[in-house]
């Protein structure tokens, strides 16, 4: 009997145990969790209101507009107020789902517009993202003659808004970028510059903008931009949107 005793008082012991030392891990792990910084939002991505009187011009893209899509508030400050849809715009293939939602049903005057990172990455056999382009068994997520025909169709949707509209041409895929190769960039511009002209829609030209300089302002081995180097690229894009509105 004593021996059961002591075995149970052996338990009992060290279930008091545990426990104090679960309550205890709890609490440095609510107290790291209250002391660790909250990331801020990504202003680019909150709605924003009009001033009255302004005109109104939306920003279609991927991460490489979100990066600069502040930036362009800020140079436009006064002149127009900066929309963007609340997401990343990706390939065109989720351009030709979402566009009615992101134009909606009020007027725009301008509206600056990319796809083209997105549509020429590798994607794996089993839907891996970024995959390695030498891998026999990836492929472009839209090749470029599918790249094409979204654009038409996405060209036709937003000259029905009667917005003057700007395609923004892809840029530069650096050395070393996961899941995309050097120089499709140029393919693809290539494809959206004959859509462009048979379209009269004029062209922001983006690439040679930032390619000449991005070894001051392209990541390494990234297709995204430093944060000075977003800045960089947005006084160029409110430079086209100005031209648009007259305002220059």
């Amino acid at each position: 009997m004593s021996l059961i005793r002591y075995a149970a008082g052996w338990l009992t012991v060290s279930l008091l145990v545990l426990c104090v030392a679960t309550a205890q891990a709890d609490d440095k792990a609510k107290a790291k969790a209250k002391t660790k910084k909250k990331r801020a939002p990504n202003l680019a991505m909150q709605p924003i209101d009009d001033v009255a009187g302004l005109p109104r011009v939306l920003l279609i893209g991927d991460s490489i507009s979100i990066g600069y899509t502040v930036a362009v508030r800020e140079e436009l400050k006064g002149k127009a107020n900066v929309h963007r849809p609340l997401t990343n715009c990706g390939p065109t293939i989720r351009g030709i789902e979402q566009i009615d939602r992101w134009l909606g049903d009020k007027k725009w005057d301008v509206i600056h517009f990319n796809w083209g990172l997105h549509d020429l990455k590798y994607m794996g056999a089993d839907g891996k993202n970024l995959a390695d382009p030498k891998d026999a068994k990836s492929h472009q997520q839209v090749p470029p003659d599918e790249y094409e025909k979204h654009l038409r169709t996405l060209v036709a949707r937003m000259k029905k808004t009667g917005a003057t509209l700007i395609w923004c041409s892809t840029t530069p895929v650096p050395e070393g970028a996961a899941g995309r190769v050097v120089g499709d960039s140029v393919k693809y511009n290539e494809v959206a510059a004959k859509v462009m002209k048979e379209n009269d829609v004029a062209t922001d030209d983006l690439y040679t903008f930032s390619k000449s300089r991005l070894a001051e302002i392209q990541l390494k081995a990234n297709v995204h931009f430093s944060g000075d180097g977003s800045k960089t690229l947005a006084k160029q894009v409110a430079k086209s949107i100005n031209a648009a509105l007259g305002s220059e």
